[in-house]
């Protein structure tokens, strides 16, 4: 016999809830295989089996919660794969029934018989990723069903949508009679809303805001895309001129780019800038590292590879731990203005919305341009607003000028 135990899950991570058993009992199971399915804070695991058998026994269930090195089932090297035993399954409930009734319990038996013998439906979604077998399970459909409806994860306004579907909620009726739905939090849903909270808690969090027109950038993209996009095999989107004007403000205001320990400020002298993506199961914020020393096409390319492996489940640990500041792009979404929350235990965070066209004053004539507002969230307690207010300045000020952010490399 092998115990199967929960493996290490990163940094800070000791325990998780098992969300889906991949494997049923009496299944054969080949080193490899994956048997479970873990969420924890961050990011969904799959629990491998080191050695080939049967799955002998489970002692989780779907929901519970377990840690490092927990013992969560047993296979056995030396099995073979058991046909389900139907006594228990057709034991009737009432034994005077049966002597009554031998027909219908005859047929029963039958019916069971041939229902255990009958070979057991192969599993379409042992290769699919944690986050679409979750959301699948979630929505009452088959992976298969689930998986025809995904839109293509590579473009970052798109979402995952399911089919119509029986929510797995319980509805009941409340006090007053109305239909009411109780749906648990997921194990990543709590930690995000535990973690905003302390956000507000622990931080002097202010915002401030400032406009930027778009002019400039959108006549570079309009003159460059097709050049870009040929070249370099991703698009040029507005991500990459932001971050490297968040990058230069950074180097202005250093601020802007620590952390608190203590009574200590840590000040860092490079820039890992997390960038958030919405997926099914929230908000998460992968980091491109080194982004100062990325090209344009570098951090296109980088972008859309977190944000697909986010929105298919695929993250490590690693691709969402130790940001130096954050960007986040609400506007995708529609937003207008918003005050984004610090990502802890970073101390800024930019937010960007919709581009409008608005009539602003230029040279003393009132013309139409295209235009954004963006905030800076910021911890007050070692930014000062006259520092924040400048560092915004000086991205709106790099934005609008796309080739001063030449020299940024």
């Amino acid at each position: 016999m092998a115990e199967v135990r929960v493996p290490e899950m990163g940094e800070s991570i000791v325990e998780g809830t098992i969300s889906q058993w991949l494997k049923n009992v009496g299944d054969t199971v080949n080193a490899g295989d994956a048997i479970a399915e873990l969420e924890t804070d961050k990011v969904n695991l799959e629990v491998m089996a080191e050695v080939s058998g049967v799955l002998a026994s489970v002692n989780k269930q779907n929901g519970d919660t377990v840690t490092v090195g927990e013992v969560i089932a047993v296979i056995d090297e030396n099995g073979s794969a058991a046909i389900p035993s139907t006594q228990t399954a057709a034991k009737p409930a009432e034994p005077a029934a049966q002597a009554v009734q031998p027909a219908a319990s005859t047929a029963t038996s039958t019916n069971t018989s041939t229902a255990a013998h009958s070979p057991a439906p192969q599993r379409e979604d042992v290769n699919a990723p944690p986050s679409i077998r979750k959301l699948a399970r979630e929505k009452g459909v088959s992976v298969a069903e689930l998986q025809k409806t995904v839109v293509s994860a590579s473009a970052p306004q798109t979402q995952t949508k399911a089919p119509d579907a029986q929510p797995s909620t319980t509805s009941s009726a409340s006090v007053s009679g109305k239909p009411e739905e109780r749906v648990r939090m997921s194990r990543r849903r709590q930690t995000i809303a535990k973690r905003l909270v302390e956000a507000q808690h622990t931080a002097a969090m202010l915002t401030t805001f400032n406009e930027v027109d778009m002019t400039a950038i959108m006549n570079v993209r309009k003159r460059r895309k097709d050049e870009f996009k040929d070249k370099f095999g991703v698009g040029l989107g507005f991500m990459s001129f932001f971050t490297k004007a968040v990058v230069g403000a950074l180097k202005q205001f250093p601020r802007l780019n620590a952390e608190i320990q203590g009574e200590d400020m840590i000040l860092k002298h490079y820039y890992d800038i997390g960038v958030a993506v919405s997926t099914g199961e929230g908000l998460v914020v992968p980091v491109v590292r080194n982004a100062d020393k990325l090209t344009f096409a570098g951090i296109e390319k980088e972008i859309a590879s977190l944000a697909a492996r986010a929105r298919e489940g695929k993250l490590t640990l690693a691709e969402l731990s130790g940001g130096t500041f954050t960007i986040t792009n609400g506007g995708i979404f529609g937003s207008l203005m918003s005050t984004p929350i610090l990502n802890a235990p970073q101390v800024g965070i930019l937010g960007m919305h919709g581009i409008k066209d608005r009539p602003i004053a230029v040279n003393g004539q009132v013309e139409i341009r295209p235009m954004m507002y963006i905030a800076l969230s910021y911890d007050h307690r070692i930014v000062d607003g006259s520092e924040a207010v400048r560092f915004l300045a000086a991205v709106k000020n790099m934005v609008e000028d796309p080739e001063s952010l030449l020299l940024e490399g």
